[in-house]
């Protein structure tokens, strides 16, 4: 009896000590594009265009929207570790840069190394200007309307010319 009794508690004390430990495991998630290796090196500059890109890659998480329309795709894997944020624990931005006629010019690959980290100060951000307090943002524009003698609109034309 007093056999079966260690048994028992110690059973209960391993699998305790296995639940609180699951509990402790981080939780792993992929975001964006699945980047398949052959596909991608199967684009080839020079040879390949929009609708082939497309073809093969699928369509890009997003498009440049300034100067050439670059297409960038995506990849994200984040580990969550109990009760915490999800960190970045690899990325790859696939860039496809195609040239005036829709031919492909470069592919790119960027990884975390390239992630920008910024460290706001505090609950303020800084910006360029004066520091004003409340009640002169309330009441600095009075008075500054017109902005002649007396609150009289400067002469001389309008916006409008006239």
């Amino acid at each position: 009896m007093r056999i079966e009794g260690r048994f028992v508690a110690v059973t209960t004390m391993v699998l305790g000590a296995a639940l609180l430990a699951g509990g402790c495991t981080s939780i792993r998630n992929h975001r964006g594009y699945l980047v398949d290796q052959a596909l991608v090196d199967s684009v080839q500059p020079g040879i390949d265009n929009r609708q082939s890109v497309e073809r093969s890659l699928g369509r890009p998480t997003f498009i440049s929207q300034f100067g050439n329309k670059d297409w960038y795709y995506v990849s994200q894997d984040t580990k969550t570790l109990a009760f915490g944020r999800p960190r970045t624990s690899d990325q790859t931005v696939l860039r496809v840069a195609f040239d005036s006629r829709g031919n492909v010019s470069a592919v790119d690959r960027f990884g975390k190394e390239q992630v920008a980290r910024i460290d706001p100060e505090g609950d303020k951000t800084p910006t360029l200007g004066r520091d004003r307090s409340f009640i002169e943002d309330l009441f600095g524009n009075v008075g500054a309307v017109g902005g002649g003698p007396g609150g009289a609109a400067p002469a001389g034309p309008g916006p409008n010319g006239s």
